[in-house]
């Protein structure tokens, strides 16, 4: 009974949310850069001790734990978090397709990603870091396409990008092969760089070369993004 309970109010809230407005929750395009965190958006879960763009480590309570975290060379914690879930279960308490891609998952332009927060030791998120993950299959083989809608995002124009050099067995997929380092400087003296990767390492390959069966998900295609205040 309680269930049943539940589950019509869930509808009746996504009802009410589909005439009124859209629903709404914080994303990782939310953090305020050069703000305290106590100015940062609160409807985030899971925080943790991020492992540069990795899976997490230590669990936090929250932004104020961010000295629990080791700090990096720079001096900044890396606080890693996750997009809360709940209208998304809504979304799928209503059976509605569309919003349960948009709210499924904590995703940037419909990638999954690993979504983190650089903190100084004054309090101030003085960094973002966004890095595809490769955990989902959805998107994973052209997850370098993201590097278009971030460069879209903070601007296309002046990037330097660099492309890197091949090195011993790895190779392109399906004839493409991308390996390159972007930078920009904004005015104010903010520094985005931006790895992009879409190819197999040394030792992955199409086919297993023992038992000739094509493989699933021996290649690598990420976007990594470090967006820093000065």
């Amino acid at each position: 009974m309680r269930l049943i309970v539940a589950v019509t109010i869930a509808l009746g809230v996504m009802t009410q949310m589909t005439h009124a407005q859209a629903p709404q929750r914080g994303e990782i395009w939310s953090i305020k850069l050069g703000a305290p965190i106590a100015e940062q958006p609160d409807d985030f879960v899971d925080f943790a001790c991020g492992s540069m763009g990795g899976p997490p480590s230590i669990a936090l309570n929250g932004w104020a734990d961010f000295k629990r975290c080791r700090a990096e060379e720079s001096g900044l914690r890396e606080v890693y978090f996750r997009y809360d879930d709940e209208i998304e279960y809504i979304a799928r308490a209503h059976n509605s397709p569309a919003d349960i891609e948009r709210f499924g998952g904590t995703k940037t332009y419909g990638f999954p990603i690993v979504a983190s927060a650089l903190i100084g030791e004054d309090a101030i998120v003085r960094g973002l870091r966004i890095v595809s993950d490769p955990r989902y299959d959805s998107h994973r083989d052209e997850a370098y396409v993201l590097k278009n809608f971030i460069t879209a995002r903070l601007g296309d124009e002046n990037w330097t990008c660099e492309d890197l050099p091949m090195e011993e067995g790895e190779t392109s997929v399906d004839g493409l092969y991308i390996k390159q380092r972007c930078a920009r400087t904004f005015d104010g003296g903010a520094r985005a760089t931006m790895w992009v990767r879409h190819l197999r390492k040394a030792g992955q390959a199409r086919f297993d070369p023992r038992s000739g069966k094509q493989t699933r998900n021996q290649f690598e295609s990420l976007v990594r993004l470090d967006l820093i205040l000065p």
